[in-house]
């Protein structure tokens, strides 16, 4: 689970693979909060996705490099995810399950229990010779 508040320009480019991107909050991005190249298979599920202010940074997903007619081929698909302040995220592909099996990982929580699940998100305060 990741807290993504105040991202910087993007969060992560998926290549190749299949990515399943579960429980997590993603705030006021700059560019893109999910980005992919190379084909990958993005099974978004039960995040919360709150766009920044900039009316021209809306959409949540981003395919790098590649023209709309090869990346409509790519499965990406949001499900039970929260879209805050206009977010949108733009799905490609096959919309049937089974095309998503290998990009999942665990069950989904509601979107709406992301805050409780990562309010406590961030960097560990871990010294040496000290428990962490």
């Amino acid at each position: 689970v990741i807290d993504m508040t105040n991202v910087v320009l993007k969060f992560f480019r998926c290549r190749h693979g299949y990515f399943h991107v579960v429980n997590n909050d993603y705030t006021h991005w700059e560019m893109y909060a999910i980005g992919g190249s190379a084909s990958p298979t993005i099974n978004s599920q039960g995040n919360r996705y709150l766009a920044p202010a900039n009316p021209f940074a809306k959409e949540v997903t981003k395919r790098v490099d590649t023209d709309e007619g090869r990346w409509k081929g790519w499965n990406w698909r949001s499900e039970g995810d929260l879209m805050l302040n206009g977010a949108y995220f733009t799905p490609s592909g096959a919309g049937a399950s089974a095309s998503y099996a290998k990009a999942s990982s665990l069950g989904a929580k509601s979107s709406s229990m992301v805050g409780a699940i990562t309010g406590d998100a961030g960097p560990l305060s871990c010294r040496r010779g000290r428990k962490c």
